[in-house]
């Protein structure tokens, strides 16, 4: 490496776990070369996804948005006009006030997602809410089932360090895929198979990347893992394999838990889950005779109707087996409830009382075409801020986000790096600034350390921060806040002195905290975060979330899938793709030429009965709609199920409309959330495959 090439630290701001500290090669004041993970951090060591090392992709990427936009087509065409700074923020600051004292305050909906975790870029939003009495917003797109089944066992969202695997003797990756969306565990992984020999079972709907490299891969029917564990319990109690003590000082298994699972049988699991009995059998001795077994559980087998049961019955297993007694066992979900931050500038916390009305993130749809439950008893919305969120493409039931996007009386304001398909439903059009160009702190929700992620870049054209926007809006609405006058870097600055006592520059030059709790407490030996200190076989779902009505009462398979029938008779699951992430990447040239094509495998048998052909274009639909695509003819899922992975951008898809057309919305049981991994649908050769056939 030359010389004169300039390292400087960061941190990666993208919607993963691995919330990597970054090195970046910076070329000059307004350009990059290659990223590599940071080795300081000891959960990022080094690494980094192929995605954020090719940043420069992104980052110069020639069909970024330079300037604010006016629309001047149809909504949804994407015609637009240039026009000032002052012009947009003072259009902008004229809709929401004509909104407000038209409609209420509450007709005005600040939207965020996950295209940035910053505390301050992402969540900072949340001051105009707070400052102006616009509604608020429930953040349930992502982790909400998953969150809401840890919670009803352990009780907090933290669990035992995830670099703690490089002495696990035994590692279960369930309903994740780490390859595709979390390299930097993988990297652990396979420190402690070289190490340890500690083998890899991975568990999943089908044969991912990661179960590829696993030693054991178990492929169950989708939204049957609670059976699956369920029938590891009865195993471990009636092999003898429990820790009784465990069990009786720091949980509530009790005699009518011992009953229940007593006739969660493997024979009865088989039945469900399509995994033979042996098997299982098999799997839950291997679990439960090794002490030192480390349980990384993801995201994806919870985006299921039953999802929160389903986790909440796969985190029951360390408690069974006693497994938090040790350094490399226990389990780890996410670490949210970690971090002791102090938000009170960043996101006027101290007022957050005065947002008295919060829609829920994953209905955007249906909040937007005016649905009643979906608008909470509140005015319809009539003017909307969009940040860090492509959410024409990203949320279920995404026809009825376009249509509600394509309101005459909707004022709607996107800020963005890209012209995406939202973006296009643009009033006013801003550019976005990317991480390299301003100053934040990340929660690193997949391991213990807040990272630190100055700014590289000079700015970009004439993009500005989301801070900048929320600042320059929420000062011409009148609003009074001391942040709405701080930059960037002087608002990490002031978060990081009342939160950890550091400033700025003296936590960059490490690159990031360490948050973890000690290993008592992160394993849960004083007792677990409920008010009796004890796990729960037994959640309390009613305090969790509104939609528990008929919930488990203990771990179960709860029988709440999307329903098969003769009209639906597949069901369809759409995780993550390596390359993607949600909607972001999928503009770069690497990760398009690495994806291909939009693709559904399809199993061997199905594709036999309905006469699809390997690489031939097919239709899959449901009641929402219909989506063109390709086949893959491949084993790699249980008959009856379709794998589609990644959320390819509109023009991929003959039709111009994604797969996430035909996601549901409804929310996931008890608090909400998306079941993206839970739809029924047909699958159809497309009308020019059948002719060709006939010809």
């Amino acid at each position: 490496m030359s010389a004169e090439i300039e390292i400087v630290r960061t941190a990666c701001p993208h919607d993963c776990p691995s919330a990597c500290a970054l090195e970046v090669e910076r070329l000059s004041p307004t350009r990059i070369g290659r990223i590599r993970g940071a080795a300081n951090l000891p959960f990022t060591a080094g690494v980094v996804c192929e995605k954020v090392g090719r940043y420069a992709e992104r980052v110069h990427h020639p069909d970024r948005l330079t300037h604010p936009m006016r629309r001047i087509g149809a909504k949804g065409e994407g015609k637009f006009e240039r026009i000032s700074w002052d012009e947009a923020l003072d259009t902008i600051a004229a809709a929401f006030d004509t909104a407000a004292k038209t409609h209420g305050a509450e007709s005005v909906w600040p939207y965020h997602s996950g295209g940035t975790l910053g505390i301050v870029q992402r969540f900072g939003m949340e001051r105009l809410s707070r400052l102006l009495g616009y509604s608020g917003m429930k953040g349930t797109i992502c982790v909400t089932p998953g969150v809401s089944g840890w919670q009803a066992g352990v009780g907090a969202q933290r669990g035992a360090d995830p670099v703690e695997i490089e002495a696990a003797d035994l590692i279960v990756v369930w309903g994740g895929n780490p390859v595709h969306t979390n390299v930097n565990l993988m990297n652990h992984i396979q420190k402690a198979r070289k190490t340890n020999g500690a083998k890899l079972v991975v568990v999943d709907v089908y044969r991912t990347s990661t179960m590829a490299a696993a030693d054991i891969g178990i492929v169950l029917n989708p939204g049957t893992d609670g059976a699956l564990a369920c029938a590891m319990m009865q195993v471990m109690l009636a092999e003898g394999m429990a820790d009784e003590t465990f069990l009786a000082e720091l949980t509530d298994f009790d005699t009518d838990v011992r009953t229940h699972l007593a006739e969660k049988t493997p024979e009865w699991a088989a039945e469900i889950t399509g995994i033979p009995a042996a098997e299982i059998r098999a799997f839950a001795r291997l679990y439960g005779r090794t002490a030192k077994s480390f349980l990384r559980l993801g995201v994806g087998f919870t985006r299921s109707r039953n999802g929160a049961s389903n986790m909440h019955a796969v985190s029951c297993l360390p408690a069974i087996t006693g497994a938090w007694r040790h350094k490399g066992g226990g389990a780890f979900f996410a670490s949210f409830d970690i971090w002791n931050l102090d938000t009170t500038l960043a996101h006027a916390a101290d007022l957050a009382d005065n947002v008295t009305r919060a829609l829920d993130q994953s209905r955007i749809g249906a909040v937007l075409c005016g649905d009643e439950d979906a608008l909470a008893g509140g005015p319809p919305v009539k003017a909307m801020l969009i940040q860090n969120s492509n959410t024409a493409m990203v949320a279920p039931d995404s026809a009825a986000v376009r249509r509600g996007l394509s309101r005459e009386d909707l004022f709607v304001c996107v800020h963005e790096h890209f012209m995406t398909p939202t973006a296009r439903y643009a009033d006013i059009l801003l550019p976005a600034a990317m991480f390299l160009e301003l100053d934040d702190i990340y929660m690193g929700w997949g391991h213990t350390a807040l990272t630190i992620g100055p700014r590289v870049l000079d700015d970009h054209a004439e993009c500005r921060s989301n801070l900048d926007v929320v600042n320059a809006l929420a000062k011409r609405l009148g609003a009074d806040h001391p942040s709405l006058s701080m930059s960037s870097e002087t608002l990490v600055d002031a978060t990081l002195q009342a939160s950890k006592n550091v400033s700025l520059a003296d936590a960059a030059k490490q690159g990031w905290i360490d948050c973890g709790p000690d290993f008592d407490d992160a394993h849960f030996l004083t007792g677990f975060p409920h008010p009796d200190g004890r796990f729960r076989f037994k959640p309390d779902w009613a305090a969790i979330g509104p939609y528990h009505d008929g919930m488990p009462s203990m771990p179960d398979h709860w029988a709440a899938t999307d329903t098969i029938d003769a009209d639906r008779p597949l069901r369809l699951v759409t995780p993550p793709s390596r390359t993607y992430l949600n909607t972001s990447f999928s503009e770069t040239p690497g990760s398009r030429k690495r994806e291909g094509r939009p693709t559904a495998l399809v199993h061997p048998q199905d594709a036999a009965e309905l006469g699809i052909a390997d690489g031939g274009k097919i239709r899959i639909g449901n009641g929402k709609g219909e989506v063109r695509l390709h086949a893959e003819i491949s084993d790699t899922a249980k008959p009856g199920v379709v794998i589609s992975e990644g959320v390819w951008p509109d023009d991929a898809f003959e039709g111009g409309i994604g797969i996430n057309l035909l996601i549901d919305a409804t929310p996931v049981p008890p608090a909400g959330g998306a079941a993206f991994h839970d739809t029924a649908i047909w699958l159809k050769a497309a009308a020019e495959e059948i002719a060709d056939a006939a010809d």
